[in-house]
């Protein structure tokens, strides 16, 4: 009798705890700004040592993607939802519009879209697998189903628990990617004055 009272209780208490794909996309949707630090490593094929990069990120429900790599050299990516606009240290900005350009636009949406684990875009472009890692964790991986991306990514990984902590890309040369986030901040809740500006273009 104990143990079958104890395995209940186990039983409860996993229940309780694991984690699932619509928790992480409820959780995400909660979160209107998260503002990070990130570093990228890429490994090319044929190339003895891996890239490396680190800077900042701020995603803003509202208002979208900024980007800002700070090392080896300073680049800023703006992304929303008609706009691209690059700046590679003290050069023009370089703006390229949903009209211009429609299918970076649709990696634009695509991106906007890993970061917010949005179902219905996921589910669109890719078969999925998610695993309850324990204690929180979790992982998605991504395998694309659609045309351009079944081309250039063999599949994609999200590793996470209560942000997203790593993306994962495999692509179909050989090349692999690995970006990291840490130091994710939640607060405050709008954006300040100061960020509001990063959008105004």
């Amino acid at each position: 009798m104990k143990k079958l009272v104890l395995t209940a209780l186990l039983l409860v208490s996993y229940s309780a705890c694991a984690v699932t794909l619509d928790d992480i996309q409820q959780r995400f949707a909660a979160q209107q700004v998260v503002r990070a630090d990130f570093q990228q490593e890429r490994q090319i094929s044929g190339m003895a040592h891996p890239l490396h990069s680190s800077g900042k990120v701020l995603i803003a429900k509202s208002k979208g993607l900024w980007w800002q790599q700070q090392h080896p050299f300073p680049m800023t990516l703006i992304l929303d939802d008609s706009h691209m606009v690059q700046v590679m240290g003290s050069q023009a900005p370089q703006v390229i519009t949903a009209d211009s350009n429609p299918q970076m636009f649709q990696f634009n949406h695509l991106l906007r879209a890993l970061f917010q684990a949005d179902r219905k875009v996921l589910d669109e472009n890719f078969s999925s697998r998610f695993s309850d890692l324990d204690k929180g964790q979790w992982q998605l991986v991504l395998t694309p189903t659609t045309s351009p991306l079944d081309k250039l990514f063999s599949t994609i990984t999200l590793k996470g628990e209560k942000y997203l902590n790593a993306i994962e890309l495999n692509d179909t040369q050989g090349d692999f990617t690995e970006i990291t986030f840490s130091n994710q901040r939640p607060e405050p809740r709008k954006l300040t004055p100061e960020e509001q500006q990063r959008f105004a273009f």
